[in-house]
């Protein structure tokens, strides 16, 4: 196993353990069998396991398996205060003490604000006390290194990350999301800081897996290079030295092998100039469904009327390259759960996005395409009520 080090200098094995997707058997988690499969990542090196609140059971389950076995010490735990849903300061002692319980712990080794989408967001937080609630908890040694999790652009992620003295920050991040959420200039910037990156849906969840085009499959089985979908997707993502760990929702023993393996033998930087010429291939059969053709080079913005251009059209994008929900989904977390949104309909047709076009795309009307298949009334109306939600009480 490969390690690289946190903000303090601790190492953290390279691949992470992802919580999130421990197999259930009769409506509850098959704590057998994910205790297997937990065991056989610790013995091939796997130090980080990431859980959160919301994951149902995957606390306690967690927590179980490592007091059983002995490796609570022996191992690092992630999890998250569930932000969208503190409504006071004593909400927050009350929620962390759960978690507490659950991972029969005392402490926590790495800590997130789960699922920002704005800095109003944790804005919110600062306004009911969370900075000193988090000193607090630092000097008592129940919190190790505070960090949040990521779903946004990347101007947003930036701001977040420069407003506060982070010890690591969580992301979406794969091969098809470089430029899009935090993409690879969020990542970089972390970098620079010294804050480092955990990624989260490194294969989008699976789906650079299993919902490969036949074309990209086939160019993968005829690579001379013999990589699984997957090794490729985790090496381009080991390549880099700006990520510190990778995340994988690992629910079979064959799945934990594979992706050790692969983890100890990626090295950063070792990635050629045919290897990234391939990746853009894999790209390119991808996207030949897509619908515009925006790269998310964002020369284009900024939007005078604050419309997430590139955004937008990521997600519209996606409806045809995965699903019409993943699409919808992702336009929901990246774009429409900003707390100054502004939706296509928004557009007064100014023109000087496309002047500013490298692909002189028909930027206006593909937004009002964009905007009508992202959301139909049904999206509309859970828009807002997800607004209505997680962006409650928030500040500028």
């Amino acid at each position: 196993m490969q390690y690289r080090k946190d903000k303090h200098g601790e190492p953290i094995s390279v691949l992470g353990y992802g919580c999130m997707r421990f197999i259930t058997k009769n409506g509850k988690i098959d704590e057998e069998k994910a205790e297997k499969e937990i065991l056989k990542a610790y013995e091939l090196g796997v130090n980080y396991y990431d859980t959160a609140y919301v994951y149902t059971g995957s606390e306690a389950a967690l927590g179980n398996i490592l007091e059983r076995n002995g490796l609570r010490d022996k191992v690092n735990i992630a999890t998250k205060l569930p932000q969208y849903l503190i409504s006071s300061a004593k909400s927050l002692d009350t929620y962390f003490n759960e978690e507490l319980q659950r991972l029969k712990t005392d402490h926590v080794d790495y800590y997130l604000m789960h699922h920002l989408t704005d800095d109003s967001q944790w804005q919110r937080l600062r306004s009911l006390g969370i900075e000193n609630w988090i000193k607090d908890k630092k000097q008592k040694g129940q919190i190790r290194n505070i960090g949040f999790s990521y779903h946004g652009n990347s101007e947003m992620f930036i701001k977040i990350l420069e407003d506060y003295d982070w010890d690591f920050a969580q992301v979406q991040y794969n091969y098809l999301d470089e430029n899009t959420q935090a993409g690879r200039r969020g990542v970089e910037k972390a970098h620079a800081l010294g804050i480092p990156i955990i990624i989260m849906e490194p294969l989008r969840g699976g789906k650079l897996v299993n919902l490969l085009p036949q074309n990209a499959k086939k160019l993968i089985q005829e690579n001379e290079k013999k990589y699984s979908p997957a090794e490729w997707g985790l090496r381009w993502l080991f390549d880099q030295e700006s990520v510190t760990c990778v995340l994988s929702g690992m629910n079979s023993l064959e799945m934990v092998e594979e992706n050790c393996r692969i983890a100890s033998q990626s090295q950063p930087n070792s990635f050629t100039e045919e290897d990234f010429v391939f990746i853009a291939k894999i790209i390119d059969e991808i996207r030949a469904n897509e619908k515009v053709g925006c790269t998310g080079c964002r020369y284009c913005m900024p939007c005078v009327k604050g419309i997430d251009i590139p955004g937008t059209f990521a997600a519209y994008n996606r409806m045809y390259t995965e699903s019409k929900h993943d699409g919808r989904f992702q336009y929901a977390q990246t774009v429409a759960l900003r707390k100054d949104v502004s939706f296509a309909s928004a557009c007064i047709r100014c023109g000087k996005c496309e002047s500013h076009c490298p692909q002189s795309i028909p930027i206006r009307e593909k937004l009002q395409e964009a905007d009508k298949a992202l959301r139909p009334l049904p999206y509309k109306i859970g828009i807002n009520i997800a607004r209505a939600f997680l962006l409650r009480g928030s500040k500028q």
